[in-house]
């Protein structure tokens, strides 16, 4: 089974996404389960994790009413304030919820925060580690400045279930950076933290990707955390500013091809439903 383990919905409102700026214009509009179960099905793929993509929780709650409804939605990594305290109590609002089963983990886009260490105020700290006591993971949305703090936090939390987004972001289009193997590499030290293979392209040359180009960053994610801490994901619709979605798909099959069936098997499906606990197929189909 394909598990597509990073993946967005949004009603557009620029309000709301105020990230989307001119240059991600291909993207200001409405994405919906509708319009993406084709492309999963014409890809082969049969469950998604479905992801935060702003500080809200009303847009967490529109995300487990979707995934009530939606079968193939198998997740849904959702939005808390982890500054305002309560986390436990508003986790455990949103399970009551309509589809609050299907709530797999929490993310914050840390990588827009001013501080590059936000992770470590004694507030986020105590709210990370409601999420690790809820049996959430919590996805790291970072880049090679915020890794330090990311690694910090994991050491912190050895029992919660840290995953990487979109490998932290490598800088592709400006040949690499030291600093970001440097503490890749740290963070794959860590038994409780793996890492999603997604958001490459949007780190490439949007117009001039190639699998030769991103192949060698993946064989790096490949050394540091192994098949086994490795997941798959689309980031559709962002990543349509560079790829269709089959186009995505069909990259991650190239740079996994040479690896044994059952590391594919993993990387492309296996790996997600183990981090987020994921419910069997027929289990999903319940709704709430």
């Amino acid at each position: 089974m394909i598990i597509d383990a990073h993946h967005h919905l949004w009603t557009y409102d620029p309000a709301r996404y105020p990230w989307m700026t001119e240059e991600w214009a291909p993207i200001r509009r409405n994405f919906t389960p509708e319009e993406l179960g084709p492309l999963l099905r014409a890809a082969g793929i049969e469950r998604t994790v479905l992801v935060q993509a702003c500080s809200s929780q009303e847009e967490t709650r529109e995300f487990l009413q979707a995934a009530a409804r939606t079968p193939f939605i198998a997740g849904v990594v959702g939005w808390v304030d982890l500054t305002a305290g309560g986390t436990a109590e508003t986790i455990a609002g949103l399970r009551a919820a309509t589809g609050g089963r299907k709530l797999v983990g929490i993310r914050h886009q840390v990588h827009d925060e001013d501080d590059p260490a936000w992770l470590l105020r004694s507030d986020v700290q105590r709210s990370l580690q409601a999420v690790g006591q809820a049996g959430l993971a919590f996805d790291l949305l970072v880049r090679s400045r915020e890794l330090p703090a990311a690694h910090e936090t994991a050491l912190r939390h050895p029992g919660t279930s840290f995953v990487i987004d979109h490998m932290a972001k490598p800088p592709i289009r400006q040949g690499g950076s030291p600093d970001w193997d440097a503490w890749m590499a740290r963070m794959a030290m860590l038994p409780n933290v793996s890492c999603k293979l997604s958001g490459l392209v949007t780190e490439a040359d949007w117009r001039g990707w190639s699998a030769a180009v991103l192949k060698p960053y993946v064989e790096r994610a490949l050394g540091w955390f192994g098949a086994e801490r490795l997941l798959f994901g689309s980031d559709w619709p962002v990543c349509l500013v560079a790829a269709s979605y089959s186009q995505v798909v069909e990259l991650a099959r190239e740079l996994v091809r040479g690896l044994p069936a059952g590391q594919r098997a993993a990387i492309l499906g296996g790996n997600a439903a183990a981090v987020y606990g994921l419910s069997s197929p027929d289990t999903s189909r319940t709704g709430s």
